[in-house]
């Protein structure tokens, strides 16, 4: 089985490789020129046509609106005293080959005794590696001097993905688990429990960037998601939530019998262990076991001796609850998450790797300090006519009405949660969306789910209301206001099969929109688009990408701009794009037509998970590390929501 690798290694000549204690050939020397022979008159050959290369914009300048403020960023100056080396990279290839000995004894010792007749009635194979190593670049570290002065090419990236990897070698060293660039320190103060079994572990991610000011090391914090260690039993329980190992709910109860090379009674694996190991067992006798073994050669062991180490991680999809309490443990304020960046950074210890000190890096211990400024807020327009200047980027709307109410009409409640005091809730939503100006009738009814039906599957519990619905009606209803039984992300949200609508009206609108005074945008027509992917979460490779919130953006480049926007026009544009979020009032992180995305590609995400595949359904491919894996067609919006902002 052939398996291929990469390995660099750190020599002080430049003019070839031989220059540690590496014992890794040095780079081939360069081919001798070719002789032309006498007889060949040389053609003067025409030049190509130059190839059109696609370049980022040139940054027009920089703004200079706002208050001017000093910021600490989470980047770590990096200092190069030494740029005359070079790394040289090989390609390292592997073959694995197996060689048949017959039947001898593996010692060589003879003839096989009584224990030994049933291992070798398979030949003893003993295993060849064949390892080609080959020249495959060399990286000058050179190269970095660009970085140095703000100045990237492909060179330098090579050169700051060889030092990323010193820094994967370094957090191995330290027994960290490594997901990519982010590294995870066996700590049991970086462990929370999220339920279920499962911990977020907090660690951080460390990568080398290039700045304008130049090169620096990244440093943030970073959370994964890891099985609790211990019994795993334990686990089970806490994973199942139940109480002893005896509710566990096991796909099938198993009794294994163990069949060794050097016994031929059948015994089971209780037995084995209590009367053969003498090894007390509480409980295992009527739980299944679990196979360390081979396919062809299962070793099965009673679940109470086994434990489950540190540091592996949990890939499947998270519950609603595990995903809420995740996000809740692991917000920092900006003093708590500087404290942990900085221990972070010591605990890593860069100045100790060798590799590191060879090449003269050296890493400052202190927050990069830069130049901010911080833009006024947006002048919003509210209902008659009134402006209104938001705080702190908050607002609200208490004593005043939306710029344009909607008017609703012909609906129904559907309600699907049984701690839920739906006509309170019905008097109070009437109440406060007339003070708003919105025009709403009282509902035609509310519908109480049928206690029954609430241990349904999803699925289920949705279409058993509906047809309720449905038989009461006079006719379909302009809108069914749902109240699910979770505050977030519930089940239920992609099974209610009708489309999401957006009543129309507005709540508050920017006040150069109204002039307009937008800049140059409001002289030309413009229309403005925001783009997004959602794809499937762990466990659920059946989900494919939707693309069309990302939720947190921190940097905007700007591809091509055909209308000239000066830097000041252009972030004023973008800072102004993040108060008009119509779910929020409060300025949102990113502009505004991204979020709509985000919700748009979200949205059909969850209807994917629910949508059943059939033999006259359209199939794409999505592939995942089990192959291809068919996923259904996205499902066709209504034509009366169709061109709507349905997922406002």
């Amino acid at each position: 089985m052939p398996l291929l690798f990469s390995c660099f290694r750190w020599s002080m000549d430049p003019n070839d490789g031989n220059g540690s204690a590496d014992a890794l050939p040095p780079p081939p020397p360069p081919p001798p020129p070719a002789e032309i022979p006498p007889n060949v008159v040389p053609v003067k050959a025409e030049p190509e046509p130059p190839k059109k290369k696609r370049v980022p914009m040139a940054r027009r300048g920089l703004g200079t609106r706002g208050q001017k403020i000093q910021l600490l960023s989470n980047h770590f100056k990096v200092n190069i005293s030494n740029v005359d080396g070079h790394f040289s990279h090989y390609s390292l290839g592997f073959d694995f080959e197996c060689r048949n000995n017959g039947n001898a004894s593996p010692a060589g010792h003879g003839s096989p005794n009584e224990n030994d007749s049933k291992r070798l009635r398979r030949p003893y194979q003993s295993k060849t590696f064949k390892v080609e190593l080959s020249f495959a670049a060399k990286i000058p570290m050179r190269a970095i001097t660009n970085v140095l002065r703000g100045q990237e090419n492909e060179n330098s990236q090579e050169a700051l993905r060889v030092l990323d990897i010193i820094l994967r070698q370094h957090a191995a060293k330290q027994g960290c688990l490594l997901v990519r660039q982010s590294f995870f320190h066996n700590d049991a103060k970086n462990f929370t429990d999220i339920g279920g079994g499962v911990l977020g572990c907090r660690g951080f991610h460390s990568s080398f960037r290039g700045t304008e000011s130049g090169l620096s090391l990244n440093i943030d914090v970073s959370t994964t998601m890891i099985v609790q260690p211990g019994p795993v039993v334990d686990f089970l329980i806490a994973n199942q939530n139940v109480r002893d190992p005896y509710s566990i709910d096991w796909a099938k109860q198993k009794e294994r019998n163990e069949d060794g090379d050097f016994q031929t009674a059948e015994v089971t694996v209780y037995d084995y262990f209590v009367n053969h190991r003498n090894i007390e067992l509480r409980y295992s006798a009527d739980l299944p076991c679990i196979n360390v073994g081979k396919p062809k050669k299962p070793t099965f062991f009673p679940i109470e001796l086994c434990e489950l180490v540190s540091l592996q991680r949990y890939t499947k999809a998270l519950t609603n609850l595990q995903r809420a309490s995740l996000v809740e443990k692991s917000r920092q304020k900006p003093q708590e998450r500087m404290i942990v960046l900085s221990h972070a950074l010591k605990v890593s210890n860069y100045d100790a790797e060798p590799m590191l000190h060879s090449c003269g890096i050296s890493i400052s211990n202190s927050f990069t300090q830069i130049d901010g400024r911080v833009l006024p807020a947006p002048k919003l327009k509210v209902g008659n006519g009134d402006d209104f200047f938001p705080r702190n980027g908050r607002w609200n709307f208490n004593n005043k009405k939306l710029v344009e109410p909607a008017k609703i009409e012909r609906w129904a409640v559907v309600n699907f949660s049984a701690r839920c005091d739906t006509r309170n809730l019905v008097r109070d939503l009437m109440k406060c969306a007339e003070m708003k100006g919105i025009g709403i009738e009282a509902p035609f009814d509310v519908f109480d789910e049928n206690p029954q039906n609430r241990r349904a599957p999803p699925v289920v519990r949705v279409e058993k209301m509906f047809e309720n619905v449905q038989s009461k009606l006079p006719g379909a209803p302009k809108f069914l206001l749902c109240l699910l039984p979770e505050r977030k992300n519930s089940d239920l949200y992609g099974n209610i099969r009708i489309s999401l609508l957006f009543l129309g009206g507005l709540n508050s609108m920017l006040a150069v929109e109204h002039s307009p005074s937008i800049p140059l945008v409001s002289k030309v027509p413009t229309i403005i688009l925001g783009m997004d992917v959602s794809h499937g979460s762990p466990g659920h490779s059946d989900v494919p990408s939707i693309a069309a919130g990302t939720t947190r953006p921190t940097h905007y480049h700007v591809l091509m701009d055909e209308i000239g926007f000066s830097p000041d026009d252009l972030q004023e544009l973008i800072h102004s794009l993040s108060y008009v979020y119509q779910r929020s009032t409060t300025a949102i992180s990113v502009v505004a037509p991204v979020c709509y995305a985000h919700l748009a590609a979200t949205q059909m995400t969850q209807w994917m998970k629910f949508e059943d595949t059939s033999d006259t359904t359209s199939i794409h491919g999505g592939v995942t590390s089990a192959g291809s894996v068919p996923v259904p067609q996205l499902p066709r919006l209504q034509d009366t929501v169709s061109s709507s902002m349905f997922f406002c």
